[in-house]
């Protein structure tokens, strides 16, 4: 086990400084293109007559009045101009001062104005990223093209959370994928890794595992259990910059056939431990610069499967759980984000036939979105198929999958 990381020094008398987020105010159709940016794709409107693609977004098509529909978009781009914002009013740009911004010719068609990265100068080629700042908003984003950039850069820092150099909370840190996780994060460079280890029976394990793992150290954290959370937020000893939920109880069976015991420990774990995990770390994140709060989901929380229902059940609660404190958070700077994945290659899915996911490709998946400022993110075929499938017709998929 690793000492305790130290306290960041501070005057105990200086009163600390606000935290302030942009501009929440958006139309309509930025909140749509915000709701696709969250999922990392790079959309842009385009006329359903004339083809038009058009930036910033509209109502209709400002060559022909037609209606825009949202399409996938090339990300090239190349760096017109550029400015230095030195002034503001505005309280949250003041803090970040001076700030860049340039024009672009986006490959797609449209010229906008977007936030540049330090590497990027007039006549540079850039690949364009819709990013979430910390309100939520989408906001254009370039930086050099080919992906080799400065991952350093301020301005970049303030749509993503790195994980290089942060103190990370996992809360079943003794599960497969949790030691994944774990072992994905110190491989990510993080500073501090605290891995939570839910059973009695887990922790000698877990301790094991961690013992040789310079930066890990196991406690215990049982989320059914207020005064465990307590203990260990308190144990850490220092600032909390990321939380990664991976605690779930999954049992199959039925309403009829499943027994009761089981389903209430999985809504015990996965709705009210949730609860408790969120609101006791949520101070400690929102005094951090930069800070996310990452909760694994199955694609059960879109659609019940018959033979886990109490599973099923937890995970439908908590996503919609995850979806209020995503609100509740923004106002804050918080981002929380939810990985979504299908059966895993762990001791909780064997009774499932293959493919199944491998706990590794998870946790890289979970780096992912930390890392490229996601609100969501399916990992692997089965996820990202079950989440098309429902986005486009949710009753038939309900159907489908308990045919």
């Amino acid at each position: 086990m690793t000492a305790k990381p130290r306290r960041e020094p501070r005057d105990p008398l200086a009163r600390r400084q606000e935290k302030h987020v942009p501009p929440g105010a958006r139309s309509r159709a930025m909140q749509a293109m915000s709701a696709r940016a969250a999922t990392g794709r790079f959309v842009l409107q385009t006329c359903v007559n004339c083809q038009t693609v058009t930036y910033p977004p509209r109502d209709v098509c400002p060559k022909c009045w037609n209606e825009l529909v949202w399409a996938d978009q090339v990300r090239g781009a190349t760096v017109l101009s550029e400015t230095t914002i030195r002034v503001t009013t505005d309280l949250y740009f003041r803090d970040h001062l001076p700030w860049r911004m340039g024009k672009v010719a986006l490959d797609a068609g449209p010229v906008a104005l977007a936030h540049l990265h330090q590497d990027l100068k007039p006549g540079d080629p850039a690949e364009m990223h819709l990013l979430l700042d910390k309100r939520g908003n989408a906001a254009l984003f370039a930086t050099p093209s080919g992906g080799a950039f400065d991952m350093s850069d301020p301005q970049w820092r303030e749509f993503v959370v790195s994980v290089r150099d942060s103190t990370v909370l996992v809360s079943d840190g003794s599960s497969a994928v949790g030691r994944a996780i774990v072992s994905a994060l110190r491989a990510a460079g993080a500073g501090s890794i605290i891995a939570g280890s839910p059973q009695p029976s887990r922790a000698p394990q877990s301790s094991d595992a961690f013992a040789s793992i310079e930066g890990v150290r196991s406690v215990r954290l049982d989320l059914t259990d207020a005064r465990s959370i307590t203990e260990c937020l308190t144990g850490i000893g220092g600032p909390l910059d990321i939380v990664v939920n991976t605690a779930r109880f999954m049992r199959s069976g039925g309403i009829t056939a499943g027994r009761l015991l089981d389903q209430k420990r999985a809504l015990e774990i996965g709705v009210v431990g949730f609860m408790r995990l969120a609101q006791a770390s949520a101070p400690l994140l929102r005094t951090r610069r930069a800070s996310a709060f990452v909760d694994i989901l199955s694609i059960h929380a879109l659609a019940a499967e018959a033979g886990f229902a109490g599973y099923s059940a937890a995970e439908a609660a908590r996503l919609s759980l995850v979806q209020s404190f995503r609100h509740e958070m923004r106002a804050e700077g918080v981002r929380v984000v939810s990985v979504f994945a299908g059966p895993i290659d762990d001791e909780d899915h064997q009774s499932v036939p293959l493919p199944k996911l491998a706990p590794a490709r998870l946790a890289q998946g979970v780096i992912e979105a930390i890392e490229k400022g996601r609100e969501q993110l399916c990992v692997g075929d089965a996820a990202q198929d079950a989440m098309d499938r429902w986005f486009d017709d949710p009753a038939l998929y309900i159907r489908e999958k308990n045919a």
